[in-house]
């Protein structure tokens, strides 16, 4: 990333700043898009809580319109309501549960809290394996890890534009179109090894806290990795997926 050249240097500083929204610093990047981008990524990261919350509102709204959720007295729901059982609220955060009616091995959360399963996660998975993966999406809820995925899909999403083009800093001028968009992109967006890590930690603790079976943890680890392998995707934006159980088998054992 060293160069001689000041504007080339830049372009690459503004490209780390942005993450996702450029896909690197190649000699002759335009240099006007890049300082768009990085503007972008500013505005996303200075979001007020009421502002995050608001759209995180909204996305979910329209994730849950673009997706079929299981009926309120089918087994995937009095299950799930079982498994999150005095999980309401945890850490201060105050969360939602449902699964969509979708044959993946898949979860992710929203930064408002929301939480999403999807019914082939919960067909592959026993009880505990599946508290293990409810546990860990709240830990990147608690740890601010969704918040800052969400920023960084706000940021590279036309949703930014809509709004800044209104004078809006907020979800409420948005189109279902781009509200669906924006979570798509927080669905998809890569976390790091060390998010992950941490998200597992702060699992095994809130398991430990309400007497729960960690050892579920490396179990449900080992499915997905056999489904998926260790160096593709662990649902599909969590990596390494082997690695991480052999990180939690040192740990536990």
């Amino acid at each position: 990333m060293q160069s001689s050249f000041s504007g080339r240097k830049t372009s690459c500083v503004l490209g780390l700043a942005a993450t996702l929204m450029v896909s690197g610093c190649q000699s002759g990047a335009d240099l006007g898009g890049l300082m768009s981008a990085g503007a972008g990524m500013a505005g996303a990261v200075t979001m007020s809580d009421q502002q995050m919350q608001q759209l995180g509102d909204q996305t979910i709204a329209q994730l849950d319109s673009e997706n079929q959720l299981v009926a309120t007295n089918s087994q995937y729901a009095e299950r799930l309501a079982n498994l999150t059982k005095g999980w309401d609220v945890v850490d201060g955060n105050n969360l939602d549960f449902n699964v969509y009616q979708v044959p993946e091995m898949n979860a992710f959360a929203v930064p408002n809290g929301s939480i999403r399963l999807y019914s082939g996660l919960m067909d592959e998975m026993n009880d505990d394996e599946v508290r293990y993966v409810i546990a860990h999406e709240i830990g990147h809820v608690a740890l601010g890890h969704s918040k800052r995925a969400f920023q960084v899909a706000y940021a590279a999403s036309a949703a930014r534009e809509a709004a800044a083009a209104s004078g809006s800093s907020t979800a409420a001028v948005l189109s279902s179109s781009e509200l669906g968009e924006l979570g798509e992109k927080l669905i998809n967006a890569q976390f790091s090894q060390r998010q992950e890590n941490e998200a597992d930690d702060y699992a095994i603790e809130l398991l430990k806290e309400h007497d729960m079976d960690v050892e579920a943890s490396i179990s449900a680890l080992r499915k997905l990795e056999a489904k998926y392998g260790n160096d593709s995707s662990f649902f599909s934006s969590h990596p390494a997926s082997g690695d991480r159980a052999n990180r939690l088998e040192s740990t536990l054992n």
